[in-house]
C-alpha cells in the first residue's frame, strides 16, 4: 500500500474489520486490510478498491490507469480496502508469502511455538505487536503460498502439532492469532520445521534455534510483577507461599512475614524475594502459578 499525497500533509488512518457478508454478496474477497482514511491513493492495477458506507459496498471508478497502478479518489471520510474478484483469485492464487514464528514463555514442561502463514505484504512488526510476551524468532521467512490450498507443519523430532492442517486464506488481522501450534519440551534447543502443501510438497523448511529466543524466567516475572501484585488472589498466594517454602525457595521467616501482610503487600514481598534469588527461583514460582491459577498465568503471559 502506497499513500501518495497531492501536497504535504499528515495522513491519519486506521484498520478496521471487514464485513464478510458484504464481500460475499458482491462475489469478492479481501486482498488486504480495510483502511479508514480520506486521502487520494495509488493502488496496484490488478486490484479493485471497494468503498463502504452505511448504504453498502461499491467499487470506486479509477481516475487514472497506468501499466502498473490505478489512482482513485476517496472524497470523504469512509472505509475502503483492496479486494480482488473471486474468479480472478482462483485463476491467479499463488502469492508471495511469509512464515513467522513466535515462541511463548515456557510452562512447567512444555513450550509452545506459534507458526503463522501470511502474505508477504503484512508487516512483521504489526504481527509481533499482537503476540503478547511471545518472542519473535528471526529466520528467513520467504515462501510461495496458494490461496485456498491446505498446509501442514511437520518436525523431525515428532512433537505434537495442532491442527493437523489448515486452509490458507486472505484474512488480515487485526489480531493475527497462530495458525499452527507446536508443543515443544522446554529443554528443546533446536527444531527443524517444515511446511508442506496439500500434495505433500515442502514449501518451506528451516532449522530453528530456540535457546537464544527464550525469555529468561526472571525477566518474564519482572515484566509481569505489577500485574501479579494487583491480581493474584489471597488463596492462590497462600498456596504459592507453601510451594515456595517446600521447594526451599523462601525461608520459613519469609513465608510467615508475607502472610502477616495485606494481600497486595504480601504479593509484593514474595515476588521481590523470589526475583532477588535468580532465574531458578523464578521458574519455581512461575510453574506453581501456572498450576494453581492457569487463567491468571495465561492473562499475564499475553499482557
Amino acid at each position: 500500500m502506497v499513500f501518495v499525497m497531492a501536497q504535504e500533509a499528515e495522513l491519519l488512518y486506521r484498520t478496521v474489520p471487514w464485513e464478510e457478508s458484504l464481500l460475499q454478496s458482491a462475489g469478492k474477497q479481501a486482498a488486504g486490510p480495510l483502511f479508514e482514511v480520506k486521502k487520494p491513493l495509488l493502488l496496484d492495477g490488478l486490484l479493485s478498491v471497494v468503498h463502504i458506507t452505511d448504504e453498502g459496498l461499491s467499487i470506486l471508478e479509477p481516475l487514472e490507469v497506468t501499466p502498473t497502478h490505478v489512482v482513485v479518489k476517496v472524497p470523504h471520510l469512509s472505509l475502503f480496502g483492496i479486494i480482488i474478484n473471486t474468479l480472478k483469485r482462483l485463476l491467479k492464487s499463488r502469492i508471495k508469502g511469509q512464515i513467522l514464528l513466535f515462541l511463548r514463555p515456557p510452562g512447567r514442561e512444555e513450550q509452545i511455538l506459534d507458526v503463522l502463514l501470511l502474505p508477504k505484504n503484512v508487516l512483521e512488526e504489526e504481527v509481533a505487536d499482537k503476540q503478547g510476551t511471545a518472542v519473535h524468532i528471526k529466520t528467513s521467512s520467504d515462501c510461495e503460498l496458494v490461496i485456498a490450498h491446505s498446509y501442514s507443519v511437520h518436525c523431525d523430532e515428532g512433537f505434537h502439532i495442532q491442527p493437523e492442517s489448515k486452509t490458507f486464506d486472505s484474512s488480515f488481522g487485526p489480531d493475527y492469532p497462530p495458525i499452527f501450534e507446536v508443543f515443544l519440551m522446554t529443554s528443546t534447543e533446536t527444531v527443524i520445521l517444515k511446511v508442506q502443501d496439500q500434495d505433500g510438497k515442502e514449501v518451506w523448511t528451516r532449522r530453528v534455534p530456540l535457546e537464544e529466543s527464550r525469555v529468561p524466567a526472571d525477566q518474564w516475572l519482572f515484566s509481569v510483577r505489577t500485574e501479579f501484585i494487583k491480581r493474584v488472589s489471597l488463596p492462590v498466594l497462600n498456596v504459592l507461599l507453601d510451594k515456595l517454602f517446600e521447594s526451599e525457595v523462601i525461608s520459613e521467616s519469609e513465608m510467615t512475614s508475607a502472610r502477616t501482610k495485606t494481600r497486595n503487600e504480601g504479593a509484593r514481598e514474595v515476588v521481590d524475594a523470589v526475583l532477588n534469588k535468580g532465574a531458578a527461583a523464578c521458574r519455581v514460582l512461575i510453574n506453581a502459578l501456572r498450576e494453581l491459577d492457569h487463567l491468571l498465568y495465561e492473562e499475564l503471559n499475553s499482557s
